[in-house]
């Protein structure tokens, strides 16, 4: 269902999104009912692939199956997870198989599902500018149609009164190891193309796995299992203090609602920064029974009365790395609490080091004189997601919104797929300026702050020609 898009055409869209990860496409799901919304989303991938390194077997996402692309802003959406079983035939053998919490592959597949059938998504779409047009009082996005091959085909322009930047996240990678992933003859790579490389890595000597949150230990698992024992040669290091657990309980899992994204919203932007830099074990951390099967794994391999052949080591960081031979690498490494330091030589290092953020600079280069930055020169973000722009453009009620790329403005919670769906029904709600998708009043137990928390309001003021009929093809 996913067809090319029309010549550019004298009436602009309602929306366009730029970027198809869960974001986006909890937004299109969404929107999708809303006949009267002319939208688009491009993204340049060929298809919906969700951290295709990563779904290793067994491993499972972090928060319960109801936080799909739509359930917790509407249950009966046809595009809800529960719905995706109904359709495969699937229900009863889910039912019976009591698990709160699905697999990553089965995420990624539910997802793919959706993105194959709904309407307006064009993949193989490279957008390569963001301008306004003051002439016509819209965005213009330029985009490059790409072919099967990743090469240009043709080129397109749309306009548009609002767009969604879901453009996601990119793999992070320390400084000092980042010319040796460069260097295809060294066996260094970052967790999201572990699966890619696995085979290879297996067959590795020494193996070093370089971070302390979730991906760092699945992949440090799953490498322990097709170890022999005795020569499993694995060493796991991190910057934490400690191999920590995950805050898993009930009170602290309301860090992820709206009441606490409100609350973070309203607070001085120092105390944000602050904040974020100690909350990392609420979303950082190791799930509990990771940490358990890892420990049952070492544990077996201690029957015998010896010793696996591994080094867990945690407040440890890497100050320097390079080639000493044509394969082999030397880490030195510097621990934090003793002031001591030390080298590792090893034949292969996983980077575990997660993810941040894609800078949006470059995709909005065109829109920078009408940007309001706030004191580190980050864009700011008003409570709906909407970038503060020029009044000379949100005086017309055109809008740039972002999706997992407000942490510093919205909190932790930015990325977590639980908040997806609420945040693309508050998006839906003030782009139409109706309330489509009514928004619980109170969602947390605990209050943040000794002031009430001021409820949203959907704005009621619109201009009556914002909504267009929608156009035949996308």
């Amino acid at each position: 269902m996913n067809t090319p898009p029309p010549p550019d055409t004298d009436t602009p869209r309602d929306l366009v999104g730029i970027g198809i990860g869960p974001s986006n496409l909890s937004l299109a799901a969404l929107a999708h009912p809303l006949t009267e919304l002319d939208t688009a989303f491009y993204e340049q991938r060929p298809r919906f692939d969700w951290h295709p390194g990563l779904l290793i077997d067994g491993s499972r996402i972090q928060v319960p199956f109801l936080a799909d692309l739509v359930t917790l802003a509407d249950p009966t959406s046809p595009w809800s997870f529960l719905n995706y079983l109904k359709t495969h035939h699937r229900l009863y053998p889910f039912y019976f198989t009591e698990r709160f919490h699905i697999q990553r592959a089965e995420y990624d597949t539910y997802c793919r599902w959706v993105a194959d059938h709904l309407p307006g998504l064009h993949f193989r779409h490279h957008v390569d500018a963001v301008r306004w047009n003051p002439e016509r009082d819209t965005f213009e996005v330029d985009y490059t149609q790409l072919d099967t091959n990743g090469e240009a085909e043709a080129l397109g322009r749309t306009h548009t009164r609002n767009i969604v930047l879901g453009i996601g996240t990119e793999p992070h990678i320390p400084a000092p190891l980042r010319p040796l992933v460069d260097d295809p003859r060294v066996p260094v790579l970052h967790s999201t193309d572990y699966l890619t490389h696995r085979d290879t890595l297996r067959t590795a000597g020494h193996i070093t796995v370089v971070g302390s949150g979730q991906s760092g230990a699945e992949i440090f698992l799953d490498l322990l299992r097709h170890r022999p024992p005795g020569r499993e040669q694995l060493h796991w290091i991190g910057r934490t203090e400690a191999f920590a657990p995950m805050e898993y309980s009930k009170l602290g899992l309301e860090h992820f609602t709206p009441d606490y994204t409100r609350y973070f919203h309203a607070l001085a932007e120092p105390v944000r920064d602050r904040l974020l830099t100690t909350q990392w074990q609420l979303h950082k951390g190791i799930d509990a029974a990771t940490l358990a099967a890892i420990h049952d794994e070492l544990y077996h391999r201690t029957l015998d009365g010896g010793w696996p052949d591994t080094v867990l080591t945690p407040g440890v960081h890497v100050r320097t790395a390079g080639r000493i031979s044509t394969t082999r690498i030397e880490l030195h490494l510097e621990h934090t609490q003793q002031n001591t330091r030390t080298r590792l030589t090893t034949d292969a290092v996983v980077l575990a080091t997660g993810h941040r953020e894609r800078p949006l600079d470059h995709l909005l280069a065109g829109l920078d004189p009408y940007l309001r930055r706030d004191n580190s020169e980050r864009p700011r973000i008003d409570e709906q997601f909407r970038l503060a722009l020029d009044p000379a453009i949100t005086a017309t009620d055109c809008h740039i919104y972002v999706q997992n790329a407000e942490r510093h403005t919205h909190g932790i919670g930015a990325p977590d797929l639980g908040l997806a769906a609420w945040r693309s029904a508050t998006i839906l709600n003030t782009l139409t300026g109706k309330d489509n998708y009514p928004q619980p009043t109170r969602t947390a137990f605990t209050t943040f702050g000794l002031q009430k928390q001021r409820q949203p309001q959907i704005p009621s003021a619109r201009r009556p020609h914002t909504l267009t009929p929608l156009r035949d093809g996308i």
